[in-house]
């Protein structure tokens, strides 16, 4: 049986791979397909819809993160597998074949899966307050061994300021590593390097077509590698990035509306959600809302739908419709307008607004926030606070990296509603032309990848 290794090149659309050397040669060698995808357009939930074949109704994976409503808190960027309700691929794969092995790199929800070999981003946090970048493995004793045949993983090239091609290709470097040390039946490799330039420049300019370019290299190389191993390969993606031009602050709506709560700390204001009448959790283009009290549903819905920016409400017929109606879900769930996205930003005053904003801090923030792609242009010498702030942390000081601005301004790509055009939409490539087809919906590759699997 063919071993199969999956690529998941995040960004890519059916427009961009025509612009592109070696996944175009892979497309047509194979084929290419147009690629549905589900609502949220967001990576959690597209992800695990990939490995189940279920909606987000079934598996539960309603956004990047969600209000835990027994806590009272927003939590993003969750990494337990156990989150998703639903069997992955694999599972379902072994009961034909029990000793199928699995290696998963970088994809999401992927600590204590039943895969075995995982490598996911996960750093260490003192008692001191500081953050100490590294990777969370299964087995334990891979981290060693990638390490030292690989060096470190480039924390800060994975998100943030200085995210780029670095983390991308340290990924593709690690999954040739184990396919030629442990040869795994099935493997997944998340490189997202494409998502970046993206979202900080748009789909149109300059920026995106070098960085396809450079994508298009890591994953070409990947591709021949497994090839040369005997692999079927299937590239696929999780969304289009859309250029975007407006920021809407549906926060900043609800409060001014007296719906929404804060509390002031000593290090700026906090959102109090438990004591909100409503708050959104803001995810891209997409925006989960939640209410203390279902009575004020249709008020508020009427409020996000006169705001500028918002194109659709969806209240729960809303969400059945669209696969979205599980209790982890808003209880409204607003869409941008095309061109709009939307902001976490919930204070009226940026000198009141938490120390954390000014940070890249993805589990602190209540909501997405991609400015953490930018320096500060409005503060003088960025860079040279970036170093202090570096050297401080070298020396084992507390820090605060306060240099991302509060300009949602600055973003120019944006994803997470449905797309109107296929062609910038995901895209499905594979190299086995017994599965040709035009058109695979995000459901499909569930099934697509047990066939291959047992081919």
């Amino acid at each position: 049986m063919k071993p199969l290794v999956v690529l998941d090149v995040v960004g890519l659309t059916p427009r961009l791979l025509a612009r592109t050397t070696h996944l175009r040669r892979l497309a047509q060698e194979g084929f290419a397909a147009e690629l549905g995808t589900v609502l949220p357009a967001v990576t959690c939930s597209v992800q695990a819809t990939l490995l189940t074949g279920r909606l987000p109704r079934e598996h539960g994976i309603v956004g990047n993160g969600w209000y835990f409503r027994d806590l009272s808190e927003v939590l993003l960027w969750r990494q337990s597998n156990r989150l998703i309700d639903a069997p992955k691929v694999w599972d379902v794969a072994r009961r034909a074949r029990p000793d199928l092995r699995v290696a998963k790199l970088f994809w999401w929800f992927n600590m204590y899966s039943t895969a075995d070999f995982t490598i996911t981003p996960r750093p260490t946090y003192p008692a001191d307050g500081r953050k100490i970048f590294g990777v969370y493995t299964q087995p334990p004793s891979l981290r060693h061994e990638i390490e030292e045949a690989l060096g470190p993983f480039p924390f800060a090239r994975f998100w943030g300021p200085a995210a780029g091609l670095a983390s991308s290709r340290w990924i593709a470097d690690a999954a040739r590593h184990l396919l030629a040390k442990h040869r795994p039946d099935l493997t997944l490799v998340y490189l997202p390097h494409l998502d970046y330039d993206l979202q900080r420049f748009g789909p149109d300019g300059p920026e995106a077509a070098r960085a396809l370019s450079e994508i298009d290299q890591v994953a070409g190389a990947l591709a021949d590698a497994a090839l040369g191993g005997g692999a079927a390969i299937v590239v696929l993606s999780e969304y289009g990035i859309a250029k975007v031009t407006r920021p809407v602050h549906l926060n900043r709506v609800l409060r001014e509306a007296g719906l929404l709560a804060v509390t002031n700390t000593a290090v700026g204001e906090l959102l109090d959600a438990g004591a909100s009448r409503a708050f959104a959790v803001a995810d891209h283009q997409v925006a989960q809302v939640y209410l203390r009290e279902a009575a004020d549903a249709g008020a508020v819905a009427a409020l996000l739908r006169e705001t500028p920016g918002v194109g659709e409400v969806l209240d729960a017929d809303g969400k059945r419709r669209v696969g979205l109606d599980h209790p982890r879900a808003g209880d409204l769930v607003a869409v941008a307008e095309p061109g709009a996205w939307f902001t976490y930003y919930y204070w009226l005053d940026d000198a009141r607004a938490p120390d954390f904003a000014r940070t890249v801090d993805i589990h602190r923030k209540p909501g997405y926030d991609p400015v953490e792609l930018f320096l500060d242009p409005d503060r003088p010498l960025v860079r040279a606070r970036v170093a202090l702030r570096l050297a401080q942390k070298a020396l084992g000081f507390r820090y605060l990296m306060d240099v991302i601005p509060l300009r949602a301004d600055l973003v120019r790509g944006s994803h997470g509603r449905l797309p109107d055009d296929p062609r910038d939409g995901p895209v499905l490539v594979c190299t086995e032309r017994a599965e040709e087809r035009s058109r695979f919906e995000a459901t499909d590759v569930f099934d697509l990848l047990l066939r291959l699997l047992a081919a």
